[in-house]
């Protein structure tokens, strides 16, 4: 089985076995040889000790061959070799052996040891030889030895130590499963809340918490997600029920026009019918724009940008309106933005007709430097249009830049508007880095468009 095929729970618990077994294993050789070291340095000194007490009798003559029992049981191969490099005495298992040994040791120093190999010792093994100089008419060694110890000191410790690794790391390793299968157990109740949740019913939220940890910080955050993704889909079980609504009025009237010239047809005076069928094609097409116009807004579509002097773009505007109010004009020169001239000029068109239909006689429009906005640093080109109408009450601000929103009577659609202006108005704006909001204002209401300044 691939280890991306694991559950989280798996390769934690695997990663975890891995890393404890390593370091178990360490730990034991680090232990091991730790322990040899102080086993063999101890062997030395006991066979150095056996080297002394035959040398001793080298110094006093009362050397024999064989060599007698060490007392205490300390029994381990001696040889003795005189100047002339022969044995001269041993122990009875090196009887006819020879020597064990040739190095010696090297002045002033008496004493010396090595790890010798070869068939001189019964077993075939590697022993410890420790060499003396004795001076006793010359230079006689003796040489005392005894078998090394192996890095596991003794077969039980080896077992041991294995078991314990093993038995440890399975331990380490279920504890560790253990604790993520508990840790993970409100994920699990996400994925299961998720897992119920349809699109038809979004109300329901993944549970959350009570620890303060990175699961209660997902699970806050999967909430949210699902809060913004209903009033996403709200907005457009909305949108589409508007749009239709929208669009369902014109095709009616063609439709009713259409039907009552098809009953009649020798009745039909034909102009008159392109007349009265022409304002409702003239609507549909106008909300095909507009709802094209905000899907391209939406999306992001790059725009040809260039520097613009902003009052310049307003009179500009104004002229291809002809607004039929009276207009009062604020336009400092020199404000300048960056921006597609096209779609800017669509912001003030847009603003310029909302204005016009809700004025009662005039249509104030301003354009100025301002502090405005805290997301400019510094001044910010400020864009105004208000009207003397009935305004737009605070608490539904807001809505107007939803597309088709209906409000009151005051600012209903039957004054020529397809509700997607100012929603078209708010993209433009919020595309070239800026803001479209309603402030107070004493009579009717307040466009006001910020923007950041041309560098």
């Amino acid at each position: 089985m691939r280890l991306e095929h694991c559950s989280i729970r798996g390769r934690l618990a695997l990663f975890t076995g891995v890393v404890v077994g390593l370091l178990c294993i360490l730990f034991s050789t680090v232990l091991l040889l730790t322990i040899n070291k102080a086993a063999t340095r101890n062997l030395t000194q006991e066979v150095t000790a056996v080297g002394e007490l035959t040398a001793y009798y080298v110094d006093r003559g009362e050397l024999v061959n064989p060599l007698p029992p060490i007392p205490q049981n300390l029994i381990r191969p001696v040889q003795v070799v005189d100047p002339q490099g022969k044995v001269v005495a041993a122990t009875r298992d090196l009887q006819n052996q020879p020597a064990m040994a040739h190095f010696t040791p090297t002045p002033p120093h008496r004493v010396a040891s090595a790890v010798v190999c070869h068939s001189v010792f019964t077993a075939g093994r590697c022993h410890i030889v420790v060499a003396q100089q004795v001076f006793h008419d010359g230079d006689w060694t003796v040489y005392s030895a005894a078998p090394t110890i192996p890095f596991y000191l003794y077969p039980g410790v080896l077992a041991l130590l294995i078991t314990g690794t093993v038995i440890f790391t399975i331990a380490v390793a279920y504890g560790a499963r253990h604790t993520v299968t508990r840790s993970l157990k409100p994920v699990d109740a996400i994925r299961a809340q998720l897992d119920h949740i349809q699109s038809t019913d979004l109300g329901r939220r993944v549970p959350v918490p009570a620890a303060e940890d990175e699961i209660h910080r997902l699970a806050r955050s999967v909430n949210q997600t699902l809060d913004r993704l209903e009033d996403v889909l709200e907005q457009q079980r909305r949108f589409c029920s508007d749009a239709s609504h929208e669009l369902r009025t014109p095709i009616t009237a063609i439709r009713t026009q259409m039907e009552d010239a098809r009953l009649a047809p020798d009745d039909v005076d034909l102009p008159k019918l392109c007349d009265a069928v022409l304002p409702s094609v003239e609507r549909l097409q106008s909300i095909a724009s507009g709802l094209l116009t905000l899907t391209r807004l939406d999306a992001g579509v790059p725009c040809e940008r260039q520097t613009l002097d902003l009052a310049g773009l307003v009179a500009a505007e104004l002229k291809n309106h002809r607004p039929n109010k009276k207009v009062v004009r604020h336009l400092a020169t020199g404000v300048t933005v960056s921006g597609d001239r096209l779609r800017l000029g669509q912001l003030i068109g847009n603003l310029v007709q909302n204005a016009q239909r809700h004025a009662a006689s005039t249509i104030t429009i301003t354009v100025r430097r301002a502090d405005g906005d805290p997301r400019f640093p510094g001044e910010a080109a400020e864009l105004e249009v208000s009207d003397d109408g009935a305004g737009v009450a605070a608490g539904q601000r807001e809505r107007v830049f939803q597309p088709f929103a209906r409000l009151d009577t005051a600012r209903s659609r039957s004054m020529g508007g397809t509700g997607l202006g100012l929603p078209i108005a708010r993209r433009i704006a919020e595309s070239h880095g800026g803001t479209l909001t309603i402030q107070d204002s004493p009579h009717g209401a307040r466009f006001v468009v910020h923007l950041p300044l041309s560098p």
